[in-house]
């Protein structure tokens, strides 16, 4: 067990932990499941409308490494709890944004502390529990973003049609007030760790796996999020389903990707490395059967739960940073929310140039499933690196001489 640890139970910490992702995974996927509602509102369309996803994912890649390396020496519950503020404060703004470049703008506010949080996150997680269980630890912790998607994006979905879009960041600030009290009354102080600095912290940028781990990330999480973000477009103009059974799929993408990650990191923690490929190559399958069966309503609900299910990518490439990234942890595990949030950029845009292009809704699956397959490209340069380095003797796959 972890040397530093709070009079709380582990169980209270992790639900504390897992409170932000809740909050994080609600603002970020209620975002895109909102499209529809603000375009119109701020007078834009929506290829224009996925600026703004864009805008949050932007703010993730450059607050993630950014604060990671200015706060090296700062306590993780103190950071952690600054970090949810802020995550407050650029949901609240975003909840009274007068127009589209506003909106942009405190957009990019609110995703400043989301890689930061969950990087920070996921190591305080970890080390409240034995070391072949951190991939589970780190899972509980996405399991407060995947519980999101099944409860907080339909409900932040309703909201926006019953009470207009800006009631769903009102409610994401007040989640994130809620995770900062929970983390001040459960989380452990957790000092910096002896020697921390920015300038190790940034050690971590000469180590050639934590970069195969970040493209990984980066290439192959891009296909979700390229459908996601014209999932309720899609359903809309192509399955065509009333929009009320809308956030009934939003909710099956997100009991996807709960049940991966309660069921993946189970093989993650026995074969890291394998277990990304298998997780990707079952995303490329999934992303071709939605792009195939969109007019169809029932194959479409299996297909986004299928989805659902890669999203347990995140923790797995989180666990494999922890491996890589030697003592610079902190940066290392907030830049795996900049590549996903690289993804979340990439994806919703290379979609946007198709359906711009001409190419119909179902065209999103197509162009995800490109997207992972790329990142099934990385991850083998991953291993033939990490073999090259060390020889191919023994399990050479799953972890870093691994």
């Amino acid at each position: 067990m972890a040397s530093h640890r709070s009079g709380a139970h582990p169980a209270l910490v992790l639900f504390a932990l897992a409170m932000g992702g809740f909050a994080i995974g609600t603002t970020e996927f209620a975002t895109m499941s909102l499209l529809p509602y603000f375009a119109p509102d701020l007078g834009i369309d929506a290829p224009t409308a996925g600026h703004v996803i864009s805008a949050y994912a932007l703010g993730v890649v450059v607050g993630a490494p950014l604060l990671a390396v200015v706060s090296a020496r700062m306590g993780r519950r103190k950071l952690l709890i600054a970090l949810m503020g802020l995550f407050a404060l650029g949901n609240g703004l975003s909840a009274i944004a007068p127009d589209y470049h506003a909106m942009l703008l405190f957009r990019f506010i609110s995703g400043l502390p989301h890689g930061a949080y969950f990087g920070i996150a996921s190591l305080m997680a970890a080390s409240q529990v034995s070391a072949d269980r951190r991939t589970w630890a780190v899972s509980r912790v996405m399991l407060g973003l995947t519980v999101a998607t099944i409860i907080g994006v339909p409900l932040a979905d309703w909201l926006g049609q019953l009470a207009g879009w800006r009631w769903g960041f009102v409610t994401v600030s007040v989640l994130a007030l809620t995770t900062a009290l929970l983390i001040a009354l459960f989380a452990p102080a957790q000092p910096a760790q002896e020697g921390a600095s920015p300038l190790r912290e940034l050690s971590a940028l000469k180590r050639s796996q934590v970069w195969w781990t970040l493209m990984v990330g980066a290439i192959g999480f891009g296909g979700m999020f390229a459908v996601y973000t014209y999932l309720s477009s899609t359903l809309l103009n192509v399955t065509h389903v009333s929009p009320l059974i809308v956030p009934l799929y939003l909710g099956l993408f997100g009991l996807g990707m709960t049940i991966g990650n309660l069921v993946v990191p189970v093989f993650a923690d026995r074969a890291l490395m394998p277990t990304a490929a298998g997780v990707l190559i079952w995303s490329i399958v999934a992303m071709i059967l939605f792009a195939l069966v969109a007019g169809i309503a029932w194959a479409v609900a299996l297909a986004v739960f299928l989805i659902g299910c890669g999203g347990a990518l995140g923790t797995v490439l989180q666990t494999r940073l922890m491996d890589v990234a030697g003592d610079a942890q902190a940066l290392a595990a907030a830049l795996n929310h900049s590549a996903f949030n690289t993804a979340n950029a990439l994806g919703p845009l290379l979609a946007g140039i198709a359906l711009a292009a001409g190419y119909d809704w179902p065209s999103v699956g197509w162009v995800g499933a490109a997207l992972g397959g790329g990142g099934l490209l990385l991850w083998l340069g991953a291993v033939l690196d990490t073999r090259r380095k060390h020889g191919a003797e023994g399990d050479g796959v799953t972890c870093e001489a691994a």
